[in-house]
């Protein structure tokens, strides 16, 4: 064959291909609505080998808000062996599943997470798959949550922590304003984060309601406040902004809390491995106190960090946080030394006194006695 036929062959067959696929009909991924059609009913159940029921319900306006929705994932894409429905069945897919596969997306925490003490926990015939922390349907961001908020969704499902922690000193305090992993998962980044604790409703305000109340927006925070332009809200600029939220009525304090910031190594948590060494929190130039934040999460479940001057920590605005050593309110601590100085004034300007009137009571003492006995 000559070249030209040969040419024009392969035309043919390339244009053969092309509108193969062209006019192939397209393959639709599978909807999440297809889903719900069934999964959003609240009596969807199935019975298991052991007898029990298994709920099924997918909540979806819990999912919505979720960060694998938000992120555009899709039910097939967690549930891969799901390829397409056949809705003329009573069961449209099979009714036996594989476990959903996280490490597909999230290969540095599984990494971590391999040698952690949870997954360990599997030779003992216990299995701690990550959906036993983060849940199913509903993983949401935590990184503006409360420290309280996090050990109830994660440790305190399994771990009673006064079993074990009978040796720290205010343990209540600790549960409530640092985070379990700060001291149990090893090389974690540390910091600070601010929470605006309304005493109306007594309860702490999401992001988005700070944003209301100052009248601005996600965008509009920080140039709102951040008045000298150093990417940086400092103690005078901290100031302004609670004075801010009281001209709009809104009340309240913020309450300082130690946590973690949620990188892939803090899924490596093992036994013998905690920090018992008080002195890195409570000195005066501790590093876990150099970070400081306030965590606005937005409509769209993201959170901005914005960075706060640890100056602010030793402000009459930041209450609820407080490490002997670490951390002080320097007026407190004004308050304190004047009250001592005084209490020492007191005592040493009375013996003085004292001392300085010895001849004038010896006197008064002689007078008292001559006029009693005469001389």
């Amino acid at each position: 064959m000559d070249e030209p036929s040969q040419l024009l062959k392969n035309k043919r067959i390339f244009l053969l291909i092309f509108f193969f696929f062209l006019w192939s009909p397209p393959v639709w991924s599978i909807e999440n609505n297809e889903c719900l059609d069934c999964h959003g009913d609240t009596s969807l159940v199935r019975q298991q080998s052991e007898g029990m029921k298994e709920g099924l319900y997918v909540n979806n306006s819990q999912f919505i808000l979720s960060v694998h929705n938000i992120n555009g994932i899709t039910c097939v894409d967690c549930h891969a062996d799901i390829e397409k429905l056949e809705m003329d069945k009573d069961v449209p897919h099979a009714t036996s599943l594989k476990s959903v596969d996280c490490s597909k997306c999230h290969e540095a925490e599984a990494k971590a997470y391999v040698n952690s003490v949870h997954k360990k926990a599997g030779g003992k015939g216990i299995t701690i798959p990550c959906y036993a922390c983060h849940g199913y349907h509903y993983v949401s961001n935590l990184e503006a949550e409360s420290v309280i908020d996090r050990e109830n969704g994660f440790c305190l499902k399994c771990h009673n922590p006064e079993k074990f922690h009978s040796w720290l000193p205010q343990m209540d305090t600790h549960f409530n304003f640092v985070e379990c992993t700060v001291c149990h998962a090893e090389n974690v980044p540390l910091f600070v984060n601010l929470r605006f604790w309304d005493f109306s409703k007594k309860r702490f305000l999401s992001g988005t309601e700070i944003l209301t109340a100052l009248k601005t927006n996600s965008t509009g925070f920080m140039p709102l406040i951040d008045k000298n332009k150093d990417n940086k809200i400092d103690a005078d600029e901290f100031e302004q902004m609670v004075f801010k939220l009281r001209e709009n009525n809104v009340f309240g304090t913020f309450h300082g809390e130690l946590i973690v910031d949620l990188v892939p190594v803090v899924h490596h948590v093992n036994r013998g491995k905690a920090n018992r060494e008080c002195e890195q929190c409570h000195n005066p130039i501790s590093p876990f106190f150099e970070d400081v934040v306030i965590s606005l999460n937005k409509e769209d479940g993201d959170t901005d960090r914005h960075v706060v001057d640890r100056s602010v920590l030793s402000t009459y605005y930041v209450n609820h946080f407080y490490a002997i050593g670490g951390t002080r309110v320097r007026l407190l601590d004004k308050i304190g030394v004047a009250i001592v100085v005084g209490g020492i004034s007191v005592v040493f300007g009375h013996l003085l006194a004292r001392i300085v009137t010895i001849p004038t009571r010896t006197r008064r003492k002689e007078k008292e006695k001559e006029k009693k006995y005469g001389f």
